[in-house]
C-alpha cells in the first residue's frame, strides 16, 4: 500500500492547517499541488466538489480539512494537539463558522451583494478580541504549547490579517498580534509552506513532508 495522497494548493487556509496536522503527526503523504484554476480531472474525481485539501488513504476519500486533521491525529498525536478544554472544539467553531464568514464578505466583498466590508471587518475583529487578554498571559490559547485550536484556526487568522496588514498591525492586541506573529516565525510553518511544482499525472511523486522528524 502507497503513501495517502494529498490535493493541496500552498496559500488555501484549509489545505494550510491539513498539512499542519499531518506534519505533527508524522505521517508521509503523497503531495499533489494543484492550480485552483486548472484543477487536475483525478481531484475532480475523487471529490466533485473539488475543492482542497483533498486525502485519499487506500481508497478512502476525506474532503473536509478538519477531518484531515482528525483523521492524522488519529493515528498520531506526539504533540498532544488533542489535549485541550472543551471550550477549544468552541473556538475552533467559531473560526469555523462566523468568524470565516465575515473574512470573506470582508476580503472578498464584492463577490456579494450589499456587504459592508468594514463592518465585516470589526464583527472579525471582534471575535479576535475575546482571545486577546488569554494570550496576553500565555503564548498559546491553553498554555505553553499549541493544541489544535490553536493550529486549525491560526491559518484563518494569517489571512485576516494578510488583508489589510497595516490595519491589522495597528490593533491595540498584543495577546493576538504575539500568537500570529509565533506561529509565522515557527519551523512548523515554514515547513508546511516549502513551494512544490505543480502536480501533472506524469510527474514524479513528491514526499511531504521532506523529512519526518521521529517524536517521542
Amino acid at each position: 500500500m502507497g503513501r495517502p495522497i494529498l490535493y493541496s494548493f500552498r496559500r488555501c487556509p484549509y489545505a494550510m492547517r491539513a498539512r499542519l496536522a499531518i506534519v505533527s503527526a508524522g505521517i508521509e503523504v503523497e503531495l499533489r499541488e494543484v492550480v485552483l484554476r486548472d484543477k487536475p480531472a483525478q481531484l475532480i474525481a475523487a471529490s466533485p466538489k473539488a475543492t482542497v485539501p483533498v486525502l485519499i488513504d487506500d481508497g478512502t476519500v476525506i474532503d473536509e480539512s478538519r477531518d484531515i486533521m482528525d483523521w492524522a491525529l488519529a493515528q498520531a498525536d506526539p504533540e498532544g494537539w488533542c489535549d485541550m478544554p472543551p471550550q477549544g472544539e468552541d473556538w475552533i467553531a467559531t473560526i469555523d463558522g462566523p468568524f470565516k464568514s465575515a473574512l470573506d464578505r470582508y476580503k472578498y466583498a464584492t463577490r456579494y451583494a450589499d456587504v459592508d466590508a468594514t463592518h465585516e471587518r470589526d464583527t472579525a475583529a471582534a471575535i479576535l478580541w475575546r482571545v486577546d487578554a488569554q494570550l496576553r498571559d500565555t503564548p498559546w490559547l491553553f498554555g505553553a504549547a499549541p493544541t489544535l485550536a490553536d493550529m486549525a484556526t491560526l491559518t484563518f487568522v494569517r489571512q485576516f490579517a494578510n488583508t489589510d496588514r497595516i490595519w491589522f498591525d495597528a490593533q491595540d492586541w498584543a495577546g493576538v498580534h504575539g500568537w500570529l506573529t509565533r506561529f509565522l516565525a515557527s519551523d512548523r510553518f515554514a515547513a508546511i509552506m516549502a513551494k512544490y511544482p505543480k502536480w501533472v499525472g506524469d510527474s514524479d511523486p513528491v514526499r511531504f513532508p521532506e523529512r519526518v522528524t521521529p517524536r517521542p
